[in-house]
């Protein structure tokens, strides 16, 4: 497996921690050419991979990954940041995880690398099987890319079991004045043009702002970092910027949010939903086809991602009257629960016996 940043990262170390833990005879090598830590309390047959030893080797996905595999003995190779090697020496597996990169690339400006490199891989047969987080971006990929359908699998992904209901609001996190902390909606994710944040902050402020003389005192919470090209965001009255938070606070954050506003206009799953979910936090979102997914339809609220009236009046109901939508949320904990690492992790290694059936 191969070791990146950011979501990425996140989904290479959990699923290689379920499928240690799930397949105790394999082993398992988290491989990468750059610095990485392990993660903490990895199973026994979980591995780190030294990085390139020789000058050769700098030239990684060419000749040191390669090298690398053959000293350890390994079988497969699952690329878990839309690349496998250039030399098709053992079968492998590659995630897309969307097609964010060809879609619109103002949405991924630094992927130029993957939108040129990707696509080749594909069409050369490099990558054995594909895996993909949604049905959706399944059957975009086969159109997109010409895969044979039997080559592409979807593969959802799942949240942490820390991710629970929890009466504590927001600990660690200091209320914006007093002792009580207001209400509030909350967005998690990275603050980046594909996430309409933009679209979010105007429904936002129709729904504090209902006249000129009367205010909703439900503030807006955004946590997660901000990438490099996205506008500043001046302070207002009533918006906090949290920046990114441990892993450790968010429970408290979505159960105490009097809705999660999860308005994307692209996803290729949509974790942060279900994280809300598997919290019992009230979820508005879009009505792209990967969060449909996640939600199954009824176990979140669904708004056009680009009609900001819709947007406030979900926000205004769920501001207003909570109570109403008691329904929602007993579904979305419902739903929550039929996901799982251990379950991504099984059908993961499907995939790769299938690999291996199809390579050899």
């Amino acid at each position: 497996m191969t070791v990146s940043t950011g979501g990425v990262a996140r989904y290479t170390v959990e699923l290689a921690i379920a499928l240690a833990r799930s397949y105790q005879d394999d082993h398992y090598w988290l491989l990468s050419d750059q610095p990485f830590q392990m993660p903490q309390g990895s199973p026994a047959n979980l591995h780190a991979g030294a990085g390139p030893r020789t000058p050769a080797e700098r030239k990684w996905w060419l000749w040191g990954l390669g090298r690398e595999m053959a000293r350890h003995g390994i079988e497969l190779f699952h690329g878990t940041d839309f690349a496998v090697p250039y030399l098709g020496q053992r079968p492998a597996v590659m995630t897309l995880h969307d097609l964010s990169p060809w879609l619109d690339p103002a949405w991924q400006p630094d992927a130029a690398r993957v939108r040129q490199r990707t696509p080749r891989l594909l069409r050369w047969g490099l990558a054995t099987m594909v895996i993909t987080p949604s049905q959706a971006v399944r059957k975009q990929a086969i159109e997109r890319f010409g895969l044979h359908p039997e080559r592409v699998v979807a593969v959802p992904l799942a949240a942490r079991e820390w991710f629970r209901p929890v009466r504590s609001p927001i600990p660690n996190i200091d209320p914006p004045s007093g002792p009580e902390q207001r209400p509030y909606f909350l967005f998690v994710g990275t603050l980046e043009p594909r996430k309409n944040i933009s679209r979010l902050l105007e429904a936002w402020r129709a729904v504090r702002c209902e006249d000129a003389y009367r205010e909703c005192d439900v503030d807006l919470l955004l946590a997660g970092r901000t990438r490099a090209d996205f506008p500043q965001i001046e302070p207002e009255p009533g918006l906090r910027l949290l920046g990114a938070v441990a892993d450790a606070d968010l429970p408290g954050l979505y159960s105490g949010a009097r809705a999660v506003v999860y308005p994307s206009l692209y996803e290729g799953f949509g974790l942060p939903v279900l994280e809300a979910m598997q919290c019992g936090a009230l979820v508005i979102t879009s009505r792209d086809p990967a969060i449909e997914e996640v939600t199954g339809g009824s176990a979140a609220l669904h708004v056009d991602a680009r009609d900001t009236h819709a947007l406030a009046e979900a926000m205004r109901a769920a501001a207003s009257s909570p109570e109403q939508f008691a329904g929602v949320k007993e579904r979305a904990l419902a739903r929550a629960r039929e996901f799982s690492w251990e379950r991504t992790a099984r059908l993961t290694r499907e995939v790769y016996d299938a690999a291996r059936r199809v390579f050899e």
